[in-house]
């Protein structure tokens, strides 16, 4: 620890060796070393003591719609990483749709970088997209440093985006898997979702009719033989549907390379206590009824779910209309990701440990950031203090994101976040952050090939 520029030290450190009262040393934005808690601090390192907070790693969330530039009435990178820093989430990846123009080429690519460089608080990378007629596109933007490929099988919910069908996802899964890439997957079933009633107005009930988990398992199923006929590796987003956690469980079994996300607002929120009308509840797929939550939940457990990330998906608060059928469907929860799933997770048994694993750890390893998800030497210096025992009621009022509009008003949560480090700086702290001081980061060129390689 001799060349220390800075120690944390507490006595709940979370590192892959479980929770343990240690030291931290951290010299040019890394982690140099985890030792015990009383080591010696040298003289000219700085300390700084959480006393009995929980460090933990930065959290990774890789789905978030910064809509920034185009829609930055709904977002903004200023905004989203401010609320990123404020939920102690240091890493994000940026999806590409909701922005004009969307990262579907690289002079897109390069337009969203320009405008994120000098916004972002907290490390930023970016997703492409793959649309019909742009697979010609999808060896630059892979090149070009995007850590993977968003695809729809159905309407994406803006024009710009259109969604693959069943000829154009082979077509574009071909050409990622040869180059070795990742397809993560909106999947619901564009024929199922046509089939099922679609009412619209103020029930919820109405609205979970229409997107019937029978839209995510078909799709679901389409997608893994894709991926099992290809080799190709594929992830499905948001899952909300447990009826497809089975055909999941057995095509990894058999070596399909396939994982899986899912939200805190499935994990957290039920169909049941959705009031009518109430269409910041609304999202795609839809949140579901506690007995198909307690299955996500299992699959958490066992690992057939990878990883929880938000889907942090904003707009301004006039499109969220009373009418399910026409408000725009999208969650908003960087802030409040982790103590949302912190919250469930200590009343289902779970520790702060497995909250780590599928919010930092497992989420740097879809995206391939080998420096980043936990507290061991040669990471970066990412962190947040958290008081996991500490209860808060949401008040929007207090979120950092542009427009305050969220499904947990009034909630009480467990697990206040105290402060966010960013390679060894302190970023946010007790509602206060500095200046921006994120990079924009790209895909490794070394990044593992396999699920099980990259310890997922």
């Amino acid at each position: 620890m001799s060349d220390a520029e800075l120690v944390l030290r507490s006595t709940r450190v979370i590192t892959p060796e479980g929770t343990r009262a240690a030291a931290v040393a951290v010299s040019a934005g890394r982690i140099t070393a985890v030792l015990p808690y009383d080591a010696e601090v040298p003289p000219a390192a700085r300390l700084e003591d959480v006393g009995d907070h929980v460090l933990l790693p930065g959290l990774v969330d890789t789905h978030v719609h910064v809509n920034d530039p185009g829609r930055t009435e709904w977002e903004g990178f200023w905004t989203a990483t401010r609320a990123a820093a404020a939920g102690g989430i240091t890493t994000l990846v940026d999806m590409p749709l909701n922005s004009l123009p969307p990262t579907t080429t690289v002079a897109n690519l390069r337009v969203k970088q320009r405008v994120a460089v000098d916004k972002a608080h907290v490390d930023v990378g970016f997703w492409g997209g793959a649309l019909p007629g742009n697979v010609g596109d999808l060896r630059p933007l892979h090149d070009a440093g995007v850590f993977g490929f968003k695809a729809f099988l159905s309407p994406s919910g803006v024009d710009e985006f259109p969604h693959l069908d069943r000829e154009q996802l082979a077509r574009s899964l071909a050409e990622i898997a040869g180059f070795g890439g990742l397809l993560i997957v909106h999947a619901e079933d564009p024929h199922r979702l046509a089939a099922a009633p679609q009412q619209g107005g103020p029930r919820y009930a109405d609205f979970l009719a229409s997107r019937p988990r029978a839209a995510e398992d078909t799709a679901i199923a389409h997608l893994v033989a894709e991926a099992r006929r290809l080799n190709a590796r594929v992830h499905v987003l948001h899952l909300s549907s447990g009826d497809a956690l089975p055909l999941i469980a057995a095509a990894r079994a058999e070596g399909v390379r396939v994982t899986v996300e899912t939200c805190p607002h499935y994990l957290t929120l039920t169909a049941e206590e959705v009031p009518d009308g109430a269409s910041e509840f609304k999202c795609c797929p839809p949140i579901r009824e506690a007995a198909n939550q307690d299955l996500l939940w299992q699959a958490l457990a066992d690992g057939t779910i990878d990883c929880v990330v938000t889907d942090h998906s904003p707009s301004t608060a006039d499109l969220k209309t009373g009418d399910f059928a026409t408000a725009w469907g999208g969650i908003s929860g960087l802030q409040l990701s982790l103590p949302a799933v912190w919250t469930e997770a200590r009343r289902r048994g779970h520790g702060l440990e497995d909250v780590v694993r599928w919010m930092s750890t497992r989420t740097a390893a879809l995206a391939g950031l080998a420096h980043k998800g936990a507290i061991e030497a040669g990471r970066d210096a990412d962190f947040a203090v958290l008081a996991p025992d500490e209860t808060f009621t949401v008040d929007p009022a207090g979120l950092q994101h542009r427009n305050r509009v969220t499904a947990y008003a009034g909630r009480t949560l467990y697990g206040v976040v105290k402060a966010t480090w960013l390679r060894g700086e302190r970023i946010a702290a007790d509602g206060a952050f500095t200046e921006p001081k994120g990079t924009l980061l790209e895909r490794p060129r070394q990044a593992a090939t396999t699920d099980r390689e990259r310890n997922l």
